[in-house]
């Protein structure tokens, strides 16, 4: 990945990803956790089919990319969104998983040697611990950490370990594809994953509002569409650690895109905590480095 697109993507993606949150806060009190996951699956699986129909994309060539591409779509889409949602709806406070959840560059730097082939620095190492300590600092200072059931804590872990692993896979695994054909085979497997459990245990009810109909607007096609190919295709070209460390500039993106959406307040060490996040990314996902 070279020129602008160095940029742009990491951004663009950065942007889209963290404003999904509030998205998700917008439309969620509309419909039970999982059978929001499934409408929303549902609704992407019905666009990429219509854009299957008219761009006649190419399929996996063998057996082996088919497999690569339903693994993947098992860990990201379906298991870790699935835990996510479920991690919120046992009760554990948005601040401990999201707490939780920042720890995932740090698992991947640790097993991105053995698992990937990766070298991660002393110099990389610095700008992670650096990160994790400013997205700390961002979570802490606007919501409880605490009060959290232990199965909600245990579905926040796992939910870190399924992105973890998913981008590891697709670091050692992945191939490039037409996005449609890899979304649709992903987004395919979390909607089959997803919506047997919301109909069976959650009835699936939906109660149509405007504030549902936005949120599923934009989670289908700036997080689901845009957000997941932008984040595969970085971790393909790019070192895992690398990329992975963008997600420590998740909480604070989110919380400057929640006071500006929904109104909520951000307290002063919110900004300090930022600051941090930005320097620790920043020296994370420099190339060149030394050490």
């Amino acid at each position: 990945m070279n020129g602008r697109l160095r940029w742009l993507a990491p951004a663009t993606f950065l942007v889209l990803w963290s404003a999904g949150f509030s998205f998700v806060a917008l439309g969620l009190p509309d419909s039970e956790p999982i059978t929001f996951l499934a409408l929303r699956y549902a609704i992407v699986v019905a666009v990429l089919a219509a854009a299957f129909v008219v761009l006649r994309p190419p399929l996996p060539a063998s057996r082996r990319d088919w497999v690569d591409l339903i693994v993947v779509g098992l860990l990201l889409q379906a298991g870790y969104f699935t835990l996510l949602y479920l991690a919120l709806d046992l009760e554990s406070s948005a601040g401990t998983v999201a707490l939780i959840v920042s720890l995932q560059p740090i698992l991947v730097a640790l097993l991105a040697p053995s698992v990937a082939g990766e070298r991660v620095t002393k110099t990389r190492w610095a700008g992670l611990v650096l990160g994790l300590a400013g997205a700390a600092v961002v979570i802490a200072s606007r919501s409880d950490v605490s009060g959290s059931s232990l199965g909600g804590l245990a579905c926040a872990g796992a939910a870190m370990v399924a992105l973890t692993a998913g981008t590891l896979y697709e670091r050692r695994h992945g191939r490039e594809h037409h996005p449609v054909t890899a979304n649709g085979v992903q987004f395919s497997v979390a909607l089959a994953v997803t919506l047997p459990p919301a109909l069976l245990f959650e009835g699936f009810p939906v109660e149509w509002t405007p504030d549902l109909a936005i949120s599923l607007g934009y989670l289908v096609l700036a997080n689901s569409l845009v957000s997941i190919t932008l984040l595969l295709m970085m971790v393909r070209r790019n070192e895992a650690s690398r990329v992975s460390a963008l997600f420590f500039l998740v909480p604070p993106l989110a919380a400057l895109i929640a006071c500006a959406l929904l109104g909520e307040s951000l307290p002063a060490a919110a900004w300090i905590g930022m600051a941090v996040a930005a320097a620790g990314v920043a020296v994370a996902t420099r190339t060149g480095e030394e050490g």
